[in-house]
């Protein structure tokens, strides 16, 4: 009763601090206005970046999370935690580092003028796509991989002393797995990109390549009509949940037990190391290049750093951590399939509605920007809730399922069940789940940008405002700053994680 009274009061907090900003900017507009012509064609573009987005992200991601499965060698866990790092990266610099690979002076159109050959454009639709697949491929990878490694191995072993083929072993025993994670990793990737802003922004060339997110920027920072932006808004909203709906619908099969936790090496990779090894390093030279060049430039800046630039990173820090503390005991009650459509809102909704909202609703009880960083903290938290879910429910779910029995029969209580059992097997996602707010939370420029004033900056809005005062090189020695902060919080909470890829 008490677990389920805590997981009632979550999920009521979800929708409360979900649709009462929305709620909040439909009071302060006149009126919901009629969509103009052109948000319609963001809504299409919209749609078809988010399906092209998702599935080149989730298809990419079966080969390489795969390989990673059944092949050990010498640095694996590095390499697994180093292909992370293109998601928990802030999205200018990341795009920094896609056009100093991709763009017209990039390394690839170097080695293709230098062979004769044509320059590529990274601007456009295919551009929009390439940058959300470096972005979510690394994220569709880790779910996969958490997946792959959550199957006992006393099923490889079965498998061996049955003789079963390849094929065999797919058909018996990856494809239910890829039926039930491969649907969810779509739908929060699909929803990724609904929202998605700085990177049509900057890489979409143009109004034909608008998505809905820069409709709704448009709408509040130009025409101001509030009405029009809350409308878009809610569109988005509606898209995102349907897509969870649908996706949690086609999921199909269930866990594949217990076992004995014991690593038994996979003989199904002895014959498929080149491929393997192929597929891996095409993967990292795709994400790591563009964090090589991140590096490289951002190296001579270090030096120029200054007080300020200190000061953003501790508060950075501190909103981390908050954050990754909020967000793990509000999945933990919510970790079931039902709890993980609900989350979806949280970033199916439009993050400058959100933080218009949320800036509406403070400034009648305290001053907005006394409250920036517990603030940016509760929205980040709220963020990440989606991924936090998406990788716990599937591993929460079959905890309940394969020990409940044993819980009745030893009439646990609550808090024995916490610290015996539920706590324990979800260890290693666990971690992964934390690692991977702590980083989106550093990296995060959201509400931050509406609230924070200059003794209240975060290090992304310090970045930013070193390259508004045109101070480049301080602003990539900034960037790397925050790179390296970001992926340390990753590597630290997903210790577990990487021991378990390593197994």
């Amino acid at each position: 009763m008490a677990a389920r009274l805590v997981a009632i009061t979550a999920a009521l907090a979800l929708a409360c601090l979900t649709l009462g900003p929305v709620l909040a900017v439909l009071l302060r507009a006149d009126g919901v206005t009629r969509l103009a012509p052109g948000d319609w064609q963001a809504l299409r573009f919209t749609l078809w970046q988010a399906v092209l987005s998702a599935a080149f992200s989730v298809l990419c991601a079966v080969p390489v999370a795969r390989a990673l499965a059944r092949q050990s060698f010498p640095g694996r866990g590095l390499l697994v935690a180093l292909m992370g790092a293109p998601f928990i990266l802030p999205v200018i610099v990341a795009v920094m580092g896609l056009i100093a690979v991709f763009g017209q002076a990039g390394l690839l159109n170097d080695g293709l003028r230098a062979l004769g050959g044509p320059a590529l454009d990274i601007y456009g639709l295919h551009g929009v796509v390439l940058a959300h697949v470096f972005f979510n491929l690394p994220l569709a990878t880790r779910m996969l991989l958490q997946g792959w490694l959550a199957i006992p191995a006393e099923r490889f072993r079965l498998a061996a002393s049955l003789g079963l083929t390849r094929r065999a072993q797919f058909r018996l025993i990856e494809l239910p797995l890829l039926r039930r994670v491969l649907p969810g990793a779509f739908a929060v990737i699909f929803v990724i990109c609904l929202t998605s802003f700085a990177v049509a922004l900057t890489l979409g060339g143009g109004p034909r390549a608008t998505t809905v997110e820069l409709a709704i920027y448009q709408a509040m920072r130009f025409d101001f009509d509030l009405g029009r932006a809350a409308l878009l808004a809610l569109m988005q909203l509606g898209l995102g949940l349907a897509a969870g709906i649908v996706a949690l619908t086609v999921s199909q099969g269930s866990g594949f037990g217990i076992g004995r936790d014991r690593i038994v090496p996979r003989w199904d990779g002895r014959g498929r190391r080149g491929v393997d090894a192929c597929v891996i390093v095409l993967a990292a030279a795709f994400l790591l290049v563009p964090l090589a060049m991140v590096v490289l430039r951002g190296l001579p800046g270090l030096a120029l750093l200054g007080a300020d630039t200190a000061r953003a990173a501790g508060h950075s820090l501190a909103v981390a951590l908050a954050s990754t503390a909020l967000c793990l005991a509000w999945a933990l009650p919510l970790a079931t399939r039902r709890g993980e459509l609900l989350a979806l809102m949280a970033i199916a909704i439009s993050p400058l509605v959100l933080g218009a909202g949320l800036f509406l609703m403070l400034r009648s009880f305290v001053n907005p920007f006394s409250m920036a960083l517990p603030v940016t903290a509760l929205v980040n938290a709220l963020m990440a809730l989606p991924f936090a879910l998406r990788i716990l429910s599937t591993e929460a779910e079959a905890v309940r399922a394969d020990f409940s029995r044993l819980r009745a029969t030893l009439r646990l209580t609550q808090a024995a069940w916490l610290r015996l059992v539920f706590l324990p097997r979800l260890r290693r996602p666990i971690g992964f789940a934390a690692g991977l707010t702590a980083a989106l939370a550093m990296g995060d420029l959201g509400v931050i940008a509406l609230f924070a004033d200059p003794d209240r900056a975060t290090l992304p809005l310090q970045v930013y405002r070193l390259m508004g005062a045109y101070q480049m090189q301080a602003a990539a020695g900034a960037a790397l700053l925050l790179l390296a902060l970001s992926f340390a919080l990753f590597w630290l909470f997903d210790r577990g994680g990487r021991v378990n890829a390593e197994a």
